[in-house]
């Protein structure tokens, strides 16, 4: 297995994973409100590859852990079924913990399961005066401090920083429509 950067060439499969590990649910995610319209914080986008085929996910955004207070969120990990157990989320969560500390960030957040993400060092001892933009279970939401004290004290609405992604042009997508119907009916 092989942990790299996420690439162009992975959006159409890393869809596909995440489609299979959460389902139509995981656009339904108070998470999803931070990521978004927003592209994911720049180098913290990760691809597990075995033989050229994507089995693993994991990305990174900019959030504020409360005013003023810069953070990432983490989300989502997903791994292929037949890889899961395999380590690949392990190796996925090494790389990106690792790669956000060397590119000097100080904390990061998430929400998902306490007891598989307390081995990487996550708490919920970091999010109790946190709050995120719609339900959450507070047990899950957790923190991991990159730097010493980067969420000691953090307090208030954790909501996105990161830099718009960039939206097709409405007119392009009018008009290619419409050259695709007078194709069609010319076919016809």
């Amino acid at each position: 297995m092989i942990i790299g950067k996420e690439e162009p060439r992975d959006i159409a499969a890393r869809e596909a994973l995440l489609d299979e590990a959460f389902g139509a649910a995981r656009f339904t995610k108070t998470s999803e409100r931070l990521r978004e319209g927003r592209l994911p914080a720049e180098g913290l986008a990760f691809a597990a590859r075995e033989g050229g085929r994507l089995v693993g996910t994991l990305r990174l955004w900019h959030v504020t852990a409360g005013p003023s207070r810069p953070a990432l969120m983490l989300g989502p990990l997903a791994v292929a079924a037949d890889r899961r157990s395999a380590g690949v989320g392990g190796a996925l969560m090494r790389q990106a913990i690792a790669d956000a500390a060397d590119l000097g960030h100080g904390a990061i957040l998430l929400v998902g399961d306490a007891p598989y993400y307390a081995r990487f060092g996550f708490s919920a001892a970091h999010t109790g005066g946190l709050w995120l933009p719609g339900p959450f279970a507070r047990e899950r939401f957790l923190g991991l401090e990159l730097a010493p004290g980067a969420l000691g004290g953090a307090r208030g609405l954790v909501s996105p920083t990161g830099l718009p992604a960039a939206l097709p042009d409405l007119g392009q997508l009018v008009a290619a429509a419409h050259e695709g119907g007078r194709e069609y009916a010319r076919a016809a």
